[in-house]
């Protein structure tokens, strides 16, 4: 028998699984592609935790997969000794279904373990969690969340003690420890909870949180001068942002926020929305038809873990347009400089991090201010590795760290994307060109004036089947085995394999390291500046592809960007437009 029908009937066998389960299991007897998806092997533990669709199976998110996950961190934390598990582990959650459910499991299988647990009683956003290791001195913490996607998927982020998620390292030693574990029979039962060891906490850190988001205010006048006229729009897209932005808003001063009060209530299926994602245009419809009606410039929307952040603002016609991640980071950075410098107050060491698939708009933004960039691999782990190196030889003041999927930080008080403070910046940036006569699309094309027409595109291929993960290896593959003499009509000068940590210099030859970890990426420059990216997602079943065009107008950058997407289609053997947002 195949593994993974042995592995069904076992589930079908155990005493373990609740009858629910089984019942969901019964229901997919004699379809094998089903079960071979659900029992072929186990989520894969990485430095991003976990991502699935719910359901039963060893491949699949439920309280099983959740426990069985838990009981690797809590092995991992066994091995540290008492005073580590007297630091304990903090656990947040999201207002995903079944969030409630897994959270509390988690904290049963640690505290069976003699291991402290912090519990938050309700929803928060991720950086709350990141927040909450930092200021209790936890060991480690655990989220679950599936951030942006669907609502048949949930997710489980392990965070370690400095508030940032597990370098490779102790990821690999969860996923060993995981993998010594039988998720049937090796699993505390929740009888063996120790009810003493949870402590259920909330308001005392919200507090505690709300007041260092404050703190990174860069310019608070502008909002004292423009918050009688500023209107507002926000949404939380059904989760965990909804009490924290609207109140810091107030906090900081803003007059007029607007909720859209039908996705203000936490709501796990989401209605109305396919992806709850402030990445796409449709989770706005219900911001704009709002805005309308109080004549805003502004629609702010956080996702359901409130770690990203999405913007709408009017152009010159009074048509809503959407800002990407990249436009927001470069506009953010100029802001955050600008303000700092008109007050004397940008300090000399001052220097920001970005991701390697985020517009290189920021170069020519950090060169104009005299202040140190630093390029990342995705992850807001690979940021905070820039602060904890600047933290021990004590140089350096961190002033911003982003990625172009719409999630930013500012300050050390946690070690993660934050829509909560981004937010608060967003609307203080807006008020600052408010009292300019400008929107933030005006703001835009006034960087683009100024530093030179960068165009940014994406695209990616999911692959949800048996053997999805296959098929995206070969797309990988296939970009590998040959290196392209020419992407989008320009020769290719420079390639970067993150996985073998080179860079080939194809004019020279010369073969040099990428001084950055090992990573399943493949980037190519061409003559002019032009970059491709491929990288498969750490969390979901999809192949993402990032395009950054320069140009010597919108026009000639955005062309750019189209010619070297046909050129990736063409190395792929797609057909020309399949590769589409």
């Amino acid at each position: 028998m195949n593994n993974y029908m042995t592995n069904y009937e076992l589930w079908l066998a155990s005493p373990t699984i609740d009858e629910a389960s089984k019942a969901e299991l019964r229901a997919i007897a004699g379809n094998e592609d089903e079960i071979k998806m659900r029992f072929s092997g186990y989520m894969e533990f990485g430095t991003g935790g976990l991502r699935a669709k719910m359901g039963a199976g060893t491949n699949m998110m439920n309280t099983y997969t959740v426990a069985h996950a838990t009981e690797g961190v809590a092995r991992l934390i066994d091995t540290l000794g008492d005073e580590a598990k007297a630091r304990g582990v903090i656990i947040g959650r999201d207002s995903r279904n079944n969030s409630d459910v897994f959270a509390r499991r988690s904290a049963e299988v640690l505290s069976a373990h003699g291991i402290k647990v912090y519990l938050y009683n309700g929803i928060r956003p991720t950086p709350e969690l990141s927040f909450g290791v930092r200021h209790l001195g936890c060991i480690a913490g655990i989220n679950v969340t599936a951030s942006h996607n669907p609502s048949a998927y949930n997710g489980y982020k392990l965070y370690w003690e400095d508030g940032s998620q597990p370098t490779k390292d102790n990821a690999d030693k969860v996923s060993a420890f995981i993998s010594g574990a039988d998720i049937l029979t090796d699993v505390p039962s929740p009888a063996d909870a120790k009810e003493e060891l949870i402590n259920i906490v909330g308001p005392e850190l919200d507090e505690a949180f709300l007041n260092c988001v404050a703190g990174e205010a860069v310019y608070p006048d502008v909002v004292a001068k423009a918050a009688d006229s500023l209107q507002i729009v926000y949404t939380p897209l059904f989760g965990a942002g909804a009490k924290h932005v609207p109140e810091i808003l107030r906090r900081v001063g803003f007059k007029h926020i607007h909720t859209v009060n039908e996705q203000m209530e936490p709501n796990g299926d989401f209605p109305g929305l396919d992806k709850p994602n402030p990445e796409y245009p449709a989770s706005f419809a219900l911001g704009i038809e709002l805005a309308e009606k109080v004549k805003s410039d502004l629609i702010v929307a956080t996702d359901p873990d409130a770690d990203r952040v999405g913007v709408m603002a009017r152009d010159k016609s009074g048509t809503f347009r959407c800002i990407t991640g990249n436009q927001m980071g470069s506009l953010l950075l100029d802001y955050i400089f600008t303000a700092l410098k008109e007050q004397d107050k940008l300090p000399a060491d001052a220097y920001a991090v970005k991701t390697i698939v985020t517009s290189e708009m920021a170069s020519a933004i950090c060169k104009s201010f005299g202040v140190e960039l630093h390029n990342v691999l995705t992850g807001f782990k690979f940021i905070a590795e820039v602060i904890r190196t600047h933290e021990e030889k004590g140089t350096g003041t961190f002033l911003l760290g982003y990625e172009e999927s719409y999630g930013y930080m500012k300050g050390l008080y946690a070690r993660d994307k934050d829509s909560v403070v981004a937010s608060m910046l967003i609307c203080e940036m807006a008020a600052y060109y408010s009292l300019r006569d400008m929107t933030l699309i005006d703001a835009m094309d006034s960087l683009y004036a100024k530093y030179g027409y960068f165009t940014e595109d994406s695209a990616e291929i999911y692959k949800e089947g048996v053997d999805g993960k296959e098929q995206i290896a070969g797309m990988m593959n296939t970009l590998r085995g040959t290196v392209p003499e020419e992407i989008g009509g320009e020769r290719v000068v420079n390639v970067r394999d993150y996985d073998a940590e080179t860079i080939l210099d194809t004019v020279t030859g010369k073969v040099t390291s990428t001084g950055l970890p090992k990573s399943n990426v493949i980037y190519f420059q061409t003559e002019s500046g032009n970059v491709v990216v491929a990288r498969p997602s750490g969390t979901e079943p999809k192949i993402k592809f990032y395009i950054l065009a320069v140009g010597k107008d919108e026009t000639d950058s955005k062309g750019n960007a189209a010619a070297c997407k046909a050129s990736l289609e063409k190395m792929l053997g797609l057909n020309p437009g399949e590769l589409r947002k």
